[in-house]
Order: structure tokens, then C-alpha cells, then sequence
């Protein structure tokens, strides 16, 4: 079955830092484009970062600096390392292979004290 399986999300202290992971089933992730999108209680859906398949790289101003995008190849994973969170970065976020009309099922970042 062909699928993108996201985990990684939880609640963390401004400042503080998660990985988000999104795994690729039934299909090779390495040969596509991925993005991270976000979407915020009452806001929509927004991309965060994109990776080519020669892993460039393209962030959102609001998380340039902060977030990381980057694949593992032979584990046929996407991550988004997040640093310095704020509580404007709590959304729900998605996983998305555009030419394959993906979406993964989404994970919850709650940034508070």
C-alpha cells in the first residue's frame, strides 16, 4: 500500500526542539519532491520546507534558520528538524509528495510552557 507515515509530534517548551519523520511505504521517496506543510487552528494550510530529489532545499521565511529539511535514504524517510520553537509554530503538521497526490495523516506540534 502506498502510503506516508509522519511521526514526531508532541508538545515542547518555546525554545525547545523535535524531529518530524515521515516514512514512504510502496514507493521509492528518494524519486520525488517532498514538502512539510503546517496548518494552524482557524489558518490554512501553509508550506514549511521542500526538498528536490538532488536535495535542494526551500524553507518559509517564518522558519528560515530554524528548520531543517533532509532525507535518509536507505531508511526512505523525510525529516523536519525544528529548533528554537515558538508557540506561533503549534499546527498540525503534514507530510505531501505532490506528484504523487500524498498526504500523510499529519502530527500535532504544541509549542507552551
Amino acid at each position: 500500500q502506498v502510503q506516508l507515515v509522519e511521526s514526531g509530534g508532541g508538545l515542547v517548551q518555546p525554545g525547545g526542539s523535535l524531529r518530524l519523520s515521515c516514512q514512504a511505504l510502496g514507493f521509492t521517496f528518494s524519486s520525488y519532491h517532498a514538502n512539510w506543510y503546517r496548518q494552524a487552528p482557524g489558518n490554512e494550510r501553509e508550506l514549511v520546507a521542500r526538498i528536490t530529489v538532488t536535495s535542494d532545499t526551500n524553507y518559509a521565511d517564518s522558519v528560515k534558520g530554524r528548520f531543517t529539511i533532509s532525507r535518509d535514504y536507505h531508511k526512505n524517510t523525510v525529516y523536519l528538524q525544528m529548533n528554537s520553537l515558538k508557540p506561533e509554530d503549534t499546527a498540525v503538521y503534514y507530510c505531501n509528495v505532490p506528484l504523487r497526490s500524498l498526504w500523510g495523516q499529519g502530527t500535532l506540534v504544541t509549542v507552551s510552557s
